[in-house]
């Protein structure tokens, strides 16, 4: 399995200079290749291959200094990253989606460089050695398991990261007969199907007004002064905290539900469809509360690490599932305003997410083969 590793960086003033440099001139070539290949389209009707590029690049090297400063590996990456984006355009046109053409890079916009093997960047006891670059003082807050093969460098945020791809031999989790069946929501982040609550966070609330505080002294701000750029960074360091709050908190449920549990159901929600048809309940907007619950990651990280873990888990489809009763099978019609259900027909009484987990259970565990029953409230 290929898993990555972020840890964080403290370069020097000198290497935050050469690696800014870096960036800069992996920038120019970016534009520069994607010029080239727009150029020699409109010229001859066909466009520059990478190996094409790659003999350029070899010529220009003769031509301009700065290119020895680099490492040839991360010169290279950049002509993949350039042939990756034309490969990306032409699978959009051809499947018929909205298909966005290529830009070019504009200064600040050029945010990593990649050295795809080693010997070009090795971990020792000084830091991270980097071609061309040096040893840079790297924080290893956790020892890297497998094989280190790729190793992006990341400016964020004015931080500055070293993200290791490895390959490695995952240990699943010791045999576990547990199931569960997962409905997410806003007034609970989730609801499990043995009754279990995760409290909704709304990381995003907690530091809104505090946001919008510094938003409004940004905006009075003279463009490019001193003070705006200080304004700036302290809206920026808001939203970083923001979404670590959230990231760590993902992280530490989705491991706890895969450590507990052997069988996972959760539902395939569509949250871009959600978003955009404006969903309203007493006449308030849930977009904001729908980005900030961040559900999507959360699915993305419980597939990931039941994979690691050898877990078996599903999505399925949630339509119908806070409708039907989780008893008896009948549509119990209700809107998002109406937080309990209740059947006329079994006369069970229960919370409207906790009936959609049973249901999800249900439907998962029969998907897979076997069947499961709901607790009785009857």
């Amino acid at each position: 399995m290929i898993k990555t590793f972020k840890y964080r960086l403290y370069p020097t003033k000198k290497q935050v200079q050469k690696l800014n440099w870096t960036l800069d001139k992996c920038r120019v070539l970016y534009n520069s290749c994607l010029l080239d290949k727009k150029n020699r389209y409109e010229q001859t009707g066909k466009g520059l291959s990478r190996i094409d590029q790659q003999v350029i690049l070899k010529n220009d090297k003769d031509r301009f200094d700065f290119l020895n400063d680099i490492h040839s590996q991360v010169l290279q990456d950049v002509l993949f990253r350039v042939d990756k984006a034309f490969q990306s355009f032409f699978r959009r046109v051809k499947a018929k989606k909205r298909a966005g053409y290529p830009r070019f890079k504009s200064e600040g916009r050029y945010d990593s460089i990649t050295y795809p093997q080693k010997p070009a960047f090795q971990i020792a006891e000084q830091g991270l050695k980097l071609s061309k670059i040096g040893s840079i003082k790297i924080k290893l807050h956790r020892s890297i398991v497998g094989k280190p093969k790729t190793c992006v460098i990341k400016k964020q945020n004015g931080k500055w990261y070293a993200c290791f791809s490895v390959e490695y031999i995952n240990q699943p989790l010791p045999h576990s007969d547990k199931v569960v069946g997962i409905d997410v929501g806003l007034e609970n982040f989730a609801i499990l199907s043995n009754q279990e609550k995760i409290k909704n966070p709304r990381f995003f609330k907690i530091d809104q007004n505090a946001l919008a505080k510094a938003q409004r002294k940004l905006s009075k701000q003279t463009k490019s002064s001193p003070k705006r750029k200080k304004a700036k960074k302290v809206v920026i360091r808001i939203h970083e905290r923001i979404v670590n709050r959230r990231h760590n908190f993902i992280h530490q449920e989705a491991r706890k539900i895969v450590n507990n549990f052997g069988v996972i159901c959760i539902e395939k929600l569509n949250v871009k469809d959600m978003m955009s048809n404006q969903i309203k309940v007493f006449g308030h907007k849930l977009n904001r509360s729908i980005a900030d619950a961040a559900w999507s990651q959360f699915a993305q990280q419980l597939f990931f690490k039941a994979e690691d873990a050898g877990r078996k888990i599903i999505a399925i489809n949630p339509k119908g599932t806070s409708q039907r009763c989780s008893q008896c099978g009948t549509i119990v019609k209700k809107d998002l305003s109406v937080r309990w259900h209740d059947c006329p027909v079994c006369n069970v009484h229960l919370h409207r997410d906790l009936n959609a987990s049973y249901n999800i259970l249900r439907l998962g565990t029969q998907s897979l083969g076997f069947s499961i029953e709901a607790p009785s409230y009857l």
